[in-house]
C-alpha cells in the first residue's frame, strides 16, 4: 500500500476521534447546564454558573488532553508504519535487483547456447551435404557394379553353359554332399565315443548285478501232463459217454487231452491257474480212484481253495524275498498268480523277483533310491496276472490295477506302464527296470524259444537289413546275435556305411522282439582283380 494512502487514512481516523471528543464535550456541557438549572432551584444561580464553568473547563481540559494523546498515538503509528513501509520497499527493491541480475545471467546463458546451436546446425548442414554427395557417388558406384555384375554373370553363364539357377543348384548339391559326409563322420566319432563309454559302464553294472544274483537256469516246462498208472484210468477219466471228462472241463475251464500216448493225460489252457487246478484235480482223482461228477465237483472245490492259498503264500514269499513292503492284499494275490504264468518257459514270478534285485543293484550304482527301484522291478509285470481277464496290453492293465489298489508312487506306476516303451519314461527308474527286464530275460538259461520263432526271427532280421539301399547281401550269424550286411562299394562310402549300420539297428529295435542284443556289422569292400599270363 502507498505511503500517502496510509497517511490519509491515519488523518481521517484522527479527525473522527476529535469529532467524537467534541461531541462528548457538548454532551457533557448540556448535562452540566441541565445540572446547573436543576441545581439553581436549591442554590443561587451564580454559584451554579461558577460550578458549571468549572465543569466546562475541566471537560475541555480532559478533551484537550485526550485529543493530544490521540494525536501522539497517531503520529507514533504513522512513524512506525512509515518505517515498516520503508523496510518492505527496501526488501522489494533488493529482490527486484536480484531478479534483474538472474535474468541477465540467464540471458547470457541463452545467448551462449543459441550461438553454440547455430554453429552445430551449420556443421550438420555441411555434413549433410557431404553425406548426400557420398550417397550419390555410392548409388552411381552400385549402378556401375550391378551392370558389371550382370555382364560378368552373362559371361560366366556363357562359359559354363548354365544359368544362375542351375549353378546355384549344383553348388548347393555339392555343399550338401560335403556337409552330409562331414556330419556323418562327426556323428560317427561322437556316437563311437559315447557308445564306448556307455558300453563299458553298462557292462560293468550288468555284470555286477548278474554276479550278485543267483537264479535257476532251468526253465519250467509249459506243457502240463498228468501221469497215470495204466490206460484203464483214461477210461474212468472219460466216463460213460464222456460225462466225467466234460464235468472236469466244465468245473476247471481247462481242456483235457486224452490220446494214444501211453501213461499220460495232457491238460491245455491259456490260463495257467486253471491249468494247474485241472492238473491237480486229475492227480487227486487218479490217486483216489473214485471218478464221478459229484466227486469231481468236490475235488475241484478243494483244489481251488488249496490253489488260492498257494497263490497268496507264493505272493507273500516273493514280496518277502524281494523286500517289498506295504502291498495291498490284492497286489499280493496278483503277484502270487504269476507263479503259474510263464514267458518263453521262464516263471514270471521268479522273473519279477530277479528284476527287482537287478533294478536295486543298478539304482544303487547310479546313486538312486534302491527301495523304489526294487518296488518298480517287482511289480513291473503284474499286468500279466490279469491279461487273460482284461482286454489290453499287460503294462497298461498292470498300471491301472496297481493304482486302483493303493499304489500312488509315480515312479512305480510309470515303470509298470512304460517298461515296454508304451508310454514315455518320466522317471529314471523306468529305463532301469527296462534294462533289468532285458538282462533277466536274456541271461543264459532264462528262456527257451521254439524253433519256429527262432527261424522267423532270423528271417525278419535278414529282411530288415536287405531293405536298406545299396545292400547286396545280409546274413544272420551267431544264432541271430549278429547280422552281417554287405554293401555295394561303388555306390557307397565309409560314412554311409556307418549311417546304414545305425539305421538297421534302430529298425531292429523298433520292429523286433529279442532277448539280449543284436550286433549289426556293415561291410564295404572293394576287390581289384587282374590276371597275369
Amino acid at each position: 500500500m502507498p505511503l500517502e494512502t496510509q497517511v490519509s487514512e491515519s488523518l481521517i481516523e484522527l479527525t473522527i476521534a476529535e469529532g467524537l471528543l467534541i461531541l462528548a464535550a457538548l454532551i457533557a456541557g448540556v448535562l452540566v447546564g441541565l445540572y446547573a438549572v436543576s441545581f439553581a432551584t436549591g442554590r443561587s444561580l451564580k454559584r451554579a454558573r461558577k460550578e458549571a464553568a468549572q465543569f466546562e473547563q475541566a471537560a475541555i481540559a480532559q478533551v484537550t488532553v485526550r485529543v493530544r494523546e490521540l494525536e501522539l498515538q497517531a503520529e507514533r503509528g504513522i512513524a512506525e508504519r512509515r518505517k515498516a513501509v520503508d523496510s518492505e520497499v527496501s526488501k522489494a527493491l533488493g529482490g527486484i535487483h536480484e531478479s534483474q541480475q538472474s535474468i541477465a545471467k540467464s540471458q547470457a546463458t541463452l545467448d551462449t547456447r543459441f550461438e553454440r546451436l547455430t554453429k552445430q546446425e551449420q556443421r550438420l548442414e555441411a555434413r549433410d551435404t557431404v553425406v548426400q554427395q557420398a550417397l550419390a557417388e555410392a548409388e552411381q558406384t552400385r549402378t556401375r557394379l550391378q551392370a558389371e555384375q550382370a555382364g560378368v554373370r552373362a559371361r560366366l553363364e556363357q562359359i559354363a553353359r548354365m544359368d544362375e539357377a542351375q549353378a546355384r543348384a549344383t553348388l548347393l548339391a555339392e555343399v550338401r554332399a560335403n556337409s552330409e559326409h562331414e556330419a556323418a563322420e562327426l556323428s560317427q566319432r561322437i556316437i563311437e565315443s559315447a557308445e564306448a563309454s556307455a558300453r563299458e559302464r553298462g557292462r560293468e553294472f550288468t555284470l555286477m548285478a548278474i554276479q550278485r544274483y543267483a537264479s535257476d537256469n532251468v526253465a519250467e516246462s509249459t506243457v502240463r501232463t498228468v501221469k497215470i498208472p495204466n490206460d484203464e484210468v483214461k477210461g474212468r477219466i472219460i466216463g460213460r459217454e464222456g460225462r466225467n471228462i466234460r464235468a472236469i472241463e466244465k468245473a476247471t475251464g481247462a481242456d483235457i487231452l486224452i490220446d494214444d500216448t501211453p501213461g499220460v493225460i495232457a491238460v491245455s489252457c491259456f490260463d495257467r491257474v486253471r491249468q494247474a487246478i485241472a492238473a491237480e484235480v486229475l492227480q487227486r482223482l487218479v490217486a483216489d480212484g473214485r471218478v464221478h461228477p459229484s466227486r469231481i465237483e468236490e475235488v475241484v472245490q478243494q483244489v481251488k481253495q488249496d490253489i488260492q492259498e498257494t497263490i497268496i503264500e507264493k505272493g507273500n514269499e516273493a514280496a518277502l524275498e524281494a523286500n517289498v513292503r506295504g502291498l495291498h492284499p490284492k497286489l499280493i494275490e496278483a503277484m502270487g498268480r504269476l507263479h503259474y504264468r510263464t514267458s518263453y518257459g521262464q516263471n514270471i514270478l521268479r522273473h519279477s523277483v530277479e528284476v527287482a534285485y537287478l533294478s536295486q543293484v543298478i539304482a544303487d550304482q547310479l546313486g538312486l533310491d534302491g527301495a523304489i527301484a526294487r518296488r518298480c522291478g517287482f511289480l513291473h509285470d503284474i499286468g500279466k496276472a490279469l491279461d487273460h481277464e482284461v482286454e489290453g496290453p499287460h503294462p497298461a492293465i498292470g498300471m491301472e490295477f496297481a493304482r486302483r489298489h493303493g499304489e500312488k508312487s509315480e515312479p512305480v506306476l510309470n515303470a509298470i506302464a512304460g517298461h515296454h516303451s508304451d508310454i514315455p519314461a518320466t522317471t529314471p527308474y523306468t529305463p532301469i527296470v527296462m534294462a533289468a527286464d532285458a538282462v533277466s530275460g536274456a541271461r543264459p538259461g532264462a528262456r527257451r524259444e521254439s524253433m519256429d520263432l527262432y527261424v522267423k526271427r532270423l528271417q525278419q532280421l535278414e529282411a530288415i537289413a536287405k531293405e536298406q539301399p545299396a545292400v547286396q547281401e545280409a546274413y544272420a550269424i551267431q544264432a541271430g546275435r549278429e547280422v552281417r550286411v554287405i554293401l555295394d562299394a561303388t555306390n557307397t562310402d565309409d560314412a554311409m556305411a556307418f549311417t546304414l549300420a545305425r539305421d538297421i539297428a534302430k529298425r531292429v529295435e523298433a520292429e523286433m522282439t529279442f532277448p539280449g542284443e543284436i550286433k549289426v556289422t556293415v561291410l564295404r569292400e572293394v576287390r581289384a582283380e587282374a590276371t597275369a599270363r
